[in-house]
């Protein structure tokens, strides 16, 4: 008889490494490693609530139980499950309040799917699910104060603005669409309904006004690098080459239907982490 194979714990390391900025965080020394896997880690727990596609009240249960967990941590009473994160927030005074935007963040896509926010939505939006984990993470990496939330700000928009535009299938199918209204009113796009409107030949205007605010956000980013010291955005100069070559391979394809999935090969990102790993 064939003994069933062992059941290997859920760690945060194990959660992090379906992650495609796995290896970019292997390359940190193991305090700052441990740490990025806790708060990627914590990232995919809301999100998954946020994706599930449950009742919407139970999500929102889910979510507010989080809101009590993060609160416990700084509370000093954290949950024995969460003693890694409360060892991570300690170790570099992460702060209470980025944690919590992200819940706000997935929050606002399980109230409601978004379908066409406005402009200041949409950016609202982004920076809660990404900005604000950059926030978290500049702390771990070592920045300065001011330059690191510089460069969570603009990386993290840059990052989950291309996030949007190659998930457009995938979000649409789910009944989300984030492509800004005005975006899609200067396209000459009507209505929200998600199958529709990433149907339509004019998808390409509409996105346009998007990839304009990500070559900005990364290009502000790139200034704020350039002015650092090279090994605390070692691991931001990774994610960042790896979103340009998707970012440019789907402005190359374009966002007509149909859309060919982009996905950046291993050893294009094995390229871009040489490239960065070493100071």
């Amino acid at each position: 008889m064939t003994s069933a194979p062992a059941v290997q714990p859920d760690t945060a390391a194990q959660r992090a490494s379906g992650s495609s900025f796995y290896l970019a965080m292997r390359i940190l020394p193991k305090p700052q490693r441990e740490a990025m896997f806790e708060i990627y880690s914590f990232c995919r727990r809301v999100d998954d609530i946020a994706d599930d596609g449950g009742p919407r009240d139970i999500r929102l249960q889910q979510l507010q139980r989080w809101r009590g967990d993060i609160d416990a941590i700084y509370a000093g009473t954290a949950p024995a499950h969460l003693d890694n994160l409360a060892r991570a927030v300690r170790a570099f005074d992460l702060q209470r309040e980025d944690f919590l935007a992200v819940i706000d963040g997935m929050e606002m896509d399980v109230t409601a799917d978004l379908r066409a926010p406005d402009f200041a939505t949409f950016d609202l939006y982004c920076d809660r699910v990404a900005s604000a984990v950059g926030r978290l993470s500049v702390r771990v990496f070592g920045m300065e104060y001011e330059a690191g939330r510089a460069l969570a700000h603009h990386l993290g928009r840059a990052l989950q603005m291309t996030n949007i535009l190659r998930d457009l299938d995938e979000d649409a199918a789910i009944g989300r669409l984030y492509l800004p209204r005005e975006a899609l009113d200067a396209a000459g796009i009507a209505g929200d309904d998600p199958a529709t409107v990433i149907a339509s030949l004019a998808i390409d205007k509409a996105c346009a006004p998007v990839v304009t605010r990500i070559e900005h956000h990364f290009a502000e980013a790139d200034k704020i690098m350039a002015g650092s010291p090279r090994r605390p955005v070692r691991a931001p100069r990774i994610m960042e080459g790896a979103y340009r070559i998707i970012l440019e391979r789907m402005r190359a394809r374009g966002w007509r239907p149909p859309r060919e999935r982009v996905r950046l090969s291993r050893w294009q990102f094995l390229g871009i982490l040489l490239r960065y790993a070493i100071v």
